[in-house]
């Protein structure tokens, strides 16, 4: 891609997409450039990452061909106020905030400019994000297929409708959260059984890293994998009708439920 890039803020998601694109030999380091509000903050990115950096977010405004706030979502109203008539036209502007909607967008710049709303999740950060894209106005195809490449770059990417975000907030934005508790009360389980810690740590996660790849590429439906480690008479089973008892998917799906209505309430 030819295309110069530029992030306003560079946190940990915007590291793991700028690492993405330049593992993928997507972008070369030239065409990528950074802001940040200190110099200390500027040098350790330059030396971490070797892209270009500035401390003035209207350079960025003026310069890139896709401009990615990465800011936190309260500071987007006053960091687009500051680069609003500085925008260059044709630029497309990539919001990764949560709760940021269209609307919000389109209001907060020029008439006729370009943006997409877009959530992508943590484990972008081991290249293996999962992100969701919701269109703005006047985008050209091919315009839309160069931000799909970002995010491609660290992960899988889909296009989906603005009224989907929330679910997808739900089930892929937040829910490494709950993975994570997965992942620790199972190692909790077998050091329980006499497992080291570390030890347990890393087979809980493998089990639920490759379970997660045999339903990626494996054309079965989740429950028949699940039929298919249950023996009749077996442990498998056993474990089973214990997490049923103790309402396991209920817990999940109240969770995602939840997670969805706060999602909703943040909207700007």
């Amino acid at each position: 891609m030819d295309k110069k890039i530029g992030f306003i803020g560079c946190g940990n998601m915007a590291k793991a997409m700028i690492n993405g694109m330049l593992g993928s030999n997507l972008v070369d380091r030239e065409n990528i450039i950074v802001s940040a509000k200190s110099s200390e903050t500027l040098e350790r990115i330059k030396k971490e990452l070797g892209v270009l950096t500035t401390l003035e977010n209207k350079k960025i405004a003026r310069e890139v061909d896709i401009l990615i706030l990465a800011v936190k979502p309260y500071l987007y109203e006053d960091v687009l106020r500051e680069i609003k008539e500085d925008i260059k036209e044709e630029v497309i502007v990539v919001s990764i905030g949560a709760g940021i909607s269209l609307d919000f967008l389109k209001k907060n710049l020029k008439d006729g400019s370009k943006f997409i709303k877009t959530m992508p999740n943590t484990p972008a950060l081991v290249g293996e994000g999962m992100s969701a894209i919701t269109l703005g106005e006047n985008l050209l195809e091919q315009e839309i297929e160069d931000v799909l490449d970002i995010f491609k770059s660290f992960g899988k990417v889909e296009i989906i409708d603005e009224k989907l975000m929330d679910g997808f907030t739900a089930i892929c934005g937040s829910s490494p959260a709950y993975i994570f508790m997965l992942i620790e009360a199972m190692a909790d389980a077998g050091v329980r059984e006499g497992i080291p810690r570390q030890m347990a740590y890393n087979m809980s996660a493998q089990a639920v890293l490759g379970s997660a790849k045999m339903v990626l590429e494996r054309d079965e439906h989740p429950g028949r994998l699940k039929d298919n480690v249950c023996s009749p008479g077996g442990t498998t089973i056993e474990a089973v009708i214990s997490l049923e008892k103790g309402g396991f998917r209920a817990s999940i799906m109240q969770a995602v439920r939840e997670c969805a209505i706060k999602s909703k309430s943040m909207k700007k």
